[in-house]
């Protein structure tokens, strides 16, 4: 049966950064799973907190090329590059495709344990690893430069050597399937005029996501 049978989806106006947090708690709070589009990665720590009234003991599983663990960036604490170094002072956070960190990252990392939950691409086959580093309830926070650089060149930092379509749809669809995914965000597409294939690509997971979820959900 088609997602939007099953489980009815439902289209928000756009909303800014300062009442994302408010808006996420509401639709927790009525029971639904919200799915942010962004916009840049600098979003997800204001709804990972709204989800993580409902959940405290909520992991995240963060899909990206860079670690996003900056403690600033430019003097700027709430930028895109401290995204995940703002969510871990909130809850646990598992790392999967990273393939460019700074040395303040790597040493952070190191020291506070965070390195064990880091999986670097050139090892992408990790889909039990993750999972067993999971919480029960999962928020998913996908930047969509974790895909390599060949299949989503319409973002603001594509790297190369990246995941492909159906080793991202590996990890979702176990996650989804032994994990309840109770939040996603989908960030930093930086559509390319007149090429419309990347574009499709992130739709196209979005709707998987949300498939995966109705098809789990327990």
């Amino acid at each position: 049966m088609e997602t939007y049978k099953k489980a009815g989806i439902h289209t928000l106006k756009p909303c800014a950064v300062k009442t994302l947090t408010s808006t996420v708690h509401k639709i927790v709070k009525d029971k639904k799973v919200p799915i942010v589009l962004g916009g840049e990665h600098s979003l997800t720590p204001h709804a990972v907190k709204a989800v993580f009234n409902k959940y405290p003991r909520l992991s995240v599983l963060q899909f990206d090329a860079h670690a996003d663990l900056r403690d600033e960036y430019h003097g700027n604490k709430e930028s895109h590059a401290c995204a995940m170094r703002r969510t871990l002072e909130i809850c646990p956070v598992v790392q999967a495709g990273i393939r460019n960190l700074s040395p303040e990252e790597y040493e952070f990392a190191n020291k506070s344990g965070q390195i064990k939950k880091i999986h670097f691409a050139e090892h992408l086959d990790v889909t039990e690893k993750v999972v067993s580093q999971l919480s029960e309830h999962v928020y998913l926070t996908f930047d969509v430069d974790a895909f390599d650089s060949s299949v989503m060149p319409s973002t603001g930092t594509p790297e190369p050597g990246g995941f492909f379509w159906y080793e991202v749809l590996d990890i979702l669809r176990e996650v989804c399937r032994l994990k309840k995914v109770v939040g996603a965000d989908f960030v930093e597409l930086m559509p390319i005029k007149g090429f419309f294939a990347p574009d499709f690509t992130v739709a196209k997971l979005i709707h998987r996501v949300m498939g995966y979820i109705t098809a789990y959900a327990k």
